[in-house]
């Protein structure tokens, strides 16, 4: 659901290290989230772990007891906790989980820090066409009527409310599609693979995605996961609608007996580096460690990728700035070049 509670990423980074650390120092489990639940949390977080303590201490496992609190808690973040449990690799996971988790929030924070002034000069270019807006409701022109400079209807105090309507809309439609498409929802599955057709941008977003689809497969398979409940896991871990609806296609290769790398390859959708470090593991029986390296040449890449997409993100905002200046001039030129001319014909 696009509006249902959920726990964000630094919680999840710290939640995750901090568990690693108490569980690695000997820590009993229960002991390890009565105390996660009693410190200095959010009231949604406080709720979410005193459930799963409370759930605990009934002597439910920690799979069943994070199950209770829904979709608080992201898939691969509950499905990796019960390898983890079920294997006996619980503090291994939740440290593997903690690293890439702080990973992440590296990215995003580098990504919104590069982002940042383009945005600034957007939004000062929205204040400013609104201020203009509601400046020319107090110039009348013949006949008493509001000047309209822009040509957008729009003029004095009600203008400039109906265009600021206007742009939050704008800004509020299109961050509930990027939430949706993170979260996966069926509707935005076009969007997802449309954007890796666009040219530049898709082969960054493939590359992110790659990363993702790599770890998990290398933390799954380290962790003793077995195969069939894995891949699933491993496609949605990609968030991208053109790997996750090829799930049933591979798990039906595999099931009749085809090797991993040759059901992704009839897939079509992935690289043939991918597929040949893929190969490369599945024969030489160490798929695990396979995918460890090609983790870490995607994460290296995905790093690249996400500077590409910033410089991308910014020339786009700096292009949709210099465009409302250069239509701002543009109207307000033939603006007074009419009110000239219509003087000179007067005369």
């Amino acid at each position: 659901m696009l509006f249902s509670e959920r726990i964000g990423q630094k919680e999840l980074a710290q939640l995750s290290r901090r568990l690693a650390t108490s569980l690695e120092s000997g820590i009993e489990v229960r002991r390890v989230w009565a105390r996660e639940s009693s410190g200095r949390l959010s009231p949604g977080l406080r709720r979410r772990l005193e459930q799963v303590s409370e759930g605990i201490n009934r002597g439910e496992t920690l799979t069943d007891a994070l199950a209770e609190t829904g979709a608080f808690f992201p898939g691969l973040f509950r499905e990796l906790i019960s390898v983890g449990e079920q294997t006996g690799k619980l503090a291994e996971v939740l440290k593997r989980l903690a690293e890439h988790y702080e990973h992440q929030l590296r990215l995003k924070r580098a990504f919104l820090a590069a982002i940042a002034w383009p945005m600034l000069q957007l939004f000062a270019a929205v204040c400013i066409i609104g201020l203009l807006i509601y400046v020319m409701g107090f110039i009348t022109g013949e006949g008493g009527k509001p000047i309209d400079p822009l040509g957008l209807g729009l003029v004095g105090g009600e203008g400039v409310m109906i265009y600021f309507m206007v742009i939050l809309s704008i800004a509020v439609f299109i961050f509930l599609t990027i939430q949706a498409i993170r979260r996966g929802l069926a509707w935005t599955r076009p969007v997802q693979k449309a954007l890796l057709e666009i040219p530049v941008l898709g082969p960054q977003l493939q590359t992110l995605s790659l990363a993702q689809l790599a770890w998990t497969m290398h933390l799954t398979f380290e962790a003793g996961m077995d195969l069939l409940p894995a891949l699933p896991l491993c496609f949605r871990s990609t968030r991208n609608a053109r790997y996750t609806d090829h799930i049933n296609e591979v798990l039906t290769s595999v099931r009749s007996g085809e090797e991993i790398s040759r059901a992704f390859a009839e897939t079509r959708a992935f690289p043939r580096d991918f597929l040949d470090s893929l190969e490369v593991g599945e024969r030489s029986g160490r798929l695990p460690e396979t995918m460890e390296i090609l983790s870490s040449q995607y994460q290296d890449q995905a790093q690249r990728a996400l500077t590409a997409l910033t410089v991308l993100a910014g020339f786009a905002v700096w292009g949709l700035v210099a465009m409302i200046i250069i239509v701002l001039i543009f109207r307000l030129a033939m603006f007074y070049l009419n009110t000239i001319n219509s003087a000179l014909e007067g005369i």
